[in-house]
């Protein structure tokens, strides 16, 4: 199946908290990331750089869509040397569309997808959450919502995660790449 949400289609994946998306499960290691996501297009292994001495060495996969070449990072996992993989982060533009429950998450107008958060929670009578830079999103601890700039709209990059090694939460574990400030690199 194919969503559209304005911004460019994409496939469907599914995710299963603590399990994984997709083809990704949480716990692979890179070698397997790689495997993995060979169905879906070229992947490219790089270090991350070490910012917190609590974590053990991490690679980042990112994973390029088939046929245009080059072609942007549709999908990025992080996989921790402790605990392998622990992150993936869809692209707002090229990634595939990730639902929770059925409310798409990947490549939302922010302002759109809170005010269907809102609605789902109200609806299913469930909870849901803000990001301290006020993203709104499932009430699910292994969802992370993300902004990126596209254009002059800010979208939603959905973060999916475990606590990786050293980590009291998901939201510690989010890796350095992936702070932004208003869809920018906060560096």
């Amino acid at each position: 199946m194919v969503f559209k949400t304005g911004v460019a289609e994409r496939d469907e994946w599914c995710y299963s908290p603590t399990v994984g998306v997709g083809p990704l499960r949480f716990g692979m290691t890179v070698d397997e990331v790689v495997e993995a996501a060979e169905m879906l297009g070229q992947t490219k292994v790089r270090d991350c750089a070490q910012d917190h001495a609590l974590f053990t060495p991490t690679w980042k996969v990112e994973v390029h869509r088939r046929g245009v070449a080059p072609s942007p990072t549709a999908v990025t996992a992080y996989v921790s040397q402790a605990v392998g993989l622990f992150c993936i982060a869809a692209d707002a533009v090229h990634g595939p569309q990730v639902a929770y429950d059925g409310l798409p998450l990947v490549g939302r107008d922010l302002s759109e997808l809170e005010s269907e958060a809102i609605a789902y929670a109200e609806a299913m009578d469930v909870h849901f959450r803000y990001t301290p830079e006020g993203y709104a999103g499932p009430d699910d601890p292994g969802v992370v919502m993300r902004g990126q700039l596209v254009g002059l709209v800010l979208r939603s990059r959905p973060l999916f995660m475990v606590t990786r090694d050293g980590a009291n939460t998901e939201w510690d574990s989010m890796p350095s790449e992936e702070y932004r400030v208003n869809g920018q690199s906060g560096e």
